[in-house]
């Protein structure tokens, strides 16, 4: 007799739940969590970014207690993180945030971190850490000011999407696009499939 998995995803991000979903996985909960981020006195952006998926991950967990159709569900969690050497950028809210970030990330390489986070239905807890490195391309004023119309930034760690207008100015990208993106999927599905979270089983009918 199989037993019914449940994955509750501790995130809202449309682009997480998208690529979970490119990958054939399906959430049967979104239940976002939210967290303070605010960055700790001198903290490393690697840390912040296990931090803030340990603390979402908990967060959702704790929520589920009193529910009993997913208290034996798999949670699992992310955060994203976007820095200059150790200056970690913020999630762009304001015109000005946008127009910051784009000037610091302009002709210059960053970092992106995403730590990702699962608690199994047994109550253990697992995590990774993904790196990838970006470089943009110098961006004059007039590009910074057409992308900032464009309100793509809002939201988005490092004011950014790299999957949308922001593609054109990334000149070279070491490591996991998919990362960059808001969720690093062959570290995702790999940590499920680990705990035994049948992630391939709905791939025979993806294509019906």
């Amino acid at each position: 007799m199989s037993i019914l998995q449940k994955l509750v995803l501790a995130s809202g991000s449309p682009r997480r739940i998208e690529l979970l979903q490119q990958a054939g996985i399906e959430p049967d909960r979104v239940l976002p969590a939210d967290v303070d981020e605010t960055p700790l006195r001198a903290e490393h952006p690697r840390s912040l970014a296990k931090r803030l998926c340990k603390d979402k991950a908990e967060k959702a967990l704790a929520s589920l207690k009193s529910e009993e159709d997913y208290a034996p569900a798999f949670i699992l969690a992310a955060d994203t993180v976007v820095a200059v050497g150790r200056r970690i950028l913020p999630k762009a809210e304001t015109i000005d945030d946008a127009i910051n970030c784009l000037g610091l990330l302009s002709g210059r390489s960053h970092r992106v971190y995403s730590g990702i986070c699962l608690i199994t239905p047994g109550g253990k807890l697992r995590q990774r850490l993904v790196e990838t490195r970006v470089r943009f391309k110098r961006l004059p004023r007039e590009e910074v000011d057409a992308y900032v119309a464009s309100g793509e930034w809002r939201g988005k760690a490092g004011g950014y999407a790299v999957q949308g207008l922001a593609g054109s100015f990334v000149v070279k990208l070491v490591g996991s696009y998919t990362n960059v993106v808001g969720l690093p999927l062959y570290e995702s599905v790999a940590l499920l499939a680990g705990e035994g979270f049948k992630a391939h089983q709905n791939w025979h009918a993806s294509r019906s």
